[in-house]
């Protein structure tokens, strides 16, 4: 299985530019890497519906506040332009971040804690870069571990919600 996740993070570190900030490469690599190492987890565990699920509605979730919160001043970046409510990279590294935690790395505490580790760089990432506000990171954080840490129970016993780091 940690073979698996480190692949999925090289093969979403490939298709960086090679002239941009490491620091905000790590994050983009984490955004495509840790939903590809959780969905290689949840396909393993026979669980891939249920995940593909709550990824879409995260992803829909995330798109419409975007669309619905452009020309605001919460949407707004730091940059001046619009559509940063909220961070799309935060939501899709905490969903991976999460899922892993709560399904995959469930009494592993330190694979745990350093899937949730990637995630939290991934939003310092988008501040540091001038993306993203703290605010806007945190919101798609949040959006993206409450979808992550959820399970509906479509091919399973029931509805859970499990966030893992058992202590």
């Amino acid at each position: 299985m940690m073979r698996a996740i480190i692949l999925a993070g090289l093969c979403g570190m490939t298709s960086l530019p090679v002239a941009a900030d490491p620091f905000e490469d790590f994050g983009t690599a984490m955004k495509y890497g840790l939903p590809a190492a959780a969905a290689i987890c949840a396909a393993r565990d026979d669980r891939l519906e249920d995940f593909a699920v709550r990824g879409i509605l995260q992803a829909a979730v995330v798109l419409a506040l975007k669309s619905w919160t452009d020309g605001t001043p919460m949407a707004r970046r730091p940059s001046g332009e619009g559509k940063g409510f909220p961070s799309g990279h935060s939501a899709a590294a905490a969903f991976g971040a999460a899922d892993l935690a709560g399904k995959c790395f469930r009494d592993d505490r330190f694979a745990g804690a350093a899937a949730y580790g990637a995630a939290g760089l991934t939003a310092a990432s988008r501040v540091h870069a001038g993306e993203h506000t703290v605010e806007q990171v945190m919101t798609g954080a949040l959006i993206g571990f409450s979808f992550g840490a959820a399970s509906f129970g479509i091919g399973s016993e029931g509805a859970a919600f499990s966030i893992g780091m058992k202590f």
